[in-house]
Order: C-alpha cells, then sequence, then structure tokens
C-alpha cells in the first residue's frame, strides 16, 4: 500500500517511516504542501492508499493543502497534527480529511486508523469518486432537490449546489431513505465510520451548512433527542 507522508519535520518522518514501512507500506515523505501536491500528481506513478498530512508546514497550512488535493483527487487524508483544539477538528473534517488524529498518539490506534479508512475508500485509483459509475439508482429526486449519486452532485430546482465530501455522504444517506428518522449514532456511524465524541458536534455543523447551501432549511428536521430526517419539500 502506497502511502504519502507529508510532514516537515525529518526527524519525526523518519521515525514515522520506519514504523510503517515495517508494516508493509510504500512510504513517500514531503516536506511541504507544494511537494506534497506535486507528488500527488497523475503521472507521478501508481496512487497513493492515503495521504498523512501534518498541519504545520513550511510554505501553506495544511488545510489549505487539504482543500486543494480533495479538489483534486479522492485520496483519502488524515490530519496528524498537535492541534487538539474541537474548532481545528471540525474545520480539517468540514475540509473533507477523512480523520483527525492528535499528536502524540498511539502508533498501533494511528495504523488502525488507516486501514479503516483505505478499507472504506471504494476507489483508491486517485480518481475522484464523480468520475465513476455507481450500481443502483442514479438520481434521487426529492420535490426540488435532485441528488445526483453518480457523479455525487446536489442540484436544487436546477442549479448545481457545491457540497463537501461528507455534506454529500450525509445528504446521500438521508436522501435514500426520505421520512425515515436516522439515530445521530447511525449517521456518525454510517458516514464519519467512527465513534469518535468530536463528531457529534460536526454532525450539527454539517446539517447546518446543508440546510444553507440548498438554501432549504425544513429539508433536514431535527428529531429531538434521537438524530434526523429527510423531509421531501414541496416543488
Amino acid at each position: 500500500m502506497r502511502l504519502l507522508l507529508v510532514e516537515d519535520d525529518d526527524h519525526v518522518a523518519a521515525a514515522l517511516s520506519a514504523v510503517l514501512a515495517r508494516h508493509g507500506f510504500d512510504v513517500t515523505h514531503a516536506r511541504s504542501g507544494e511537494e506534497a501536491l506535486q507528488a500527488l500528481l497523475p503521472d507521478r506513478g501508481a496512487p497513493y492508499a492515503v495521504v498523512l498530512l501534518d498541519l504545520g508546514l513550511p510554505d501553506q497550512d495544511g488545510f489549505e493543502v487539504c482543500g486543494r488535493i480533495r479538489k483534486r483527487a479522492a485520496t483519502p487524508v488524515i490530519m496528524v497534527t498537535a492541534r487538539a483544539d474541537t474548532r481545528s477538528k471540525i474545520h480539517g473534517l468540514n475540509l473533507g480529511a477523512d480523520d483527525y488524529v492528535v499528536k502524540p498518539y498511539d502508533t498501533g490506534e494511528l495504523l488502525a486508523r488507516i486501514h479503516a479508512v483505505a478499507r472504506r475508500t471504494p476507489h483508491t485509483d486517485g480518481v475522484p469518486d464523480e468520475q465513476h459509475d455507481t450500481d443502483g439508482p442514479r438520481a434521487l429526486r426529492l420535490g426540488p432537490l435532485t441528488v445526483e449519486l453518480p457523479n455525487r452532485q446536489a442540484v436544487v430546482d436546477g442549479t448545481p449546489v457545491p457540497l463537501t465530501r461528507k455534506e454529500f455522504d450525509l445528504l446521500a444517506l438521508l436522501a435514500q431513505r426520505p421520512g425515515v428518522v436516522f439515530r445521530r449514532e447511525q449517521i456518525i456511524s454510517e458516514v464519519w465510520r467512527t465513534s469518535w465524541e468530536g463528531t457529534g458536534r460536526t454532525l450539527e455543523v454539517h446539517v447546518a451548512s446543508l440546510r444553507s447551501k440548498l438554501g432549504l432549511p425544513a429539508l433536514i428536521e431535527t428529531v429531538r433527542g434521537v438524530g434526523y430526517k429527510l423531509v421531501v419539500p414541496a416543488a
């Protein structure tokens, strides 16, 4: 499994690379954001299964790097950083990071998280999901809202609405069973694939963002003490 480690501290990178190599990973070390983005270009060999991304990079903030990665590839990104505040975690996940690990960390846990995000990512060829076809219904039409599953696009009254990766995953989950109440724990498990306590607040942020971006504030109804459900809006 190829892994891209984005870390400006050579000592940290060397130690982690040695551990990852012992567990069968083929590690490429990038010391800056630009170096990481260059390594992810399609002509740079086989695609990476996972990117481990530090936030404190010398040329640009890791958040910016994550956003640029997400625009060009579906490669899973795990932020590995000393920034432990909740705001940074939420911001990173909103930008499309698949997981967020705070330093210092247990190596065994980091390895488990790497395998988890790689396992749940259906396409590891570095191509964004919208370029792949999928089985099942191609589009869900819910009043003025259409959720196009193959190209991961939400459309309201004929106008595409740009969503982050997790925002679309959340919308698609609810839209496939309109009217059904999803428990918060179930949503967190299916969309974020984790029971991490910090994700609860992230779920609220994503719901609020969907309501705002889609211009349909009544689309996702809060079921107090339980979770959320999608209410089909009037055409």
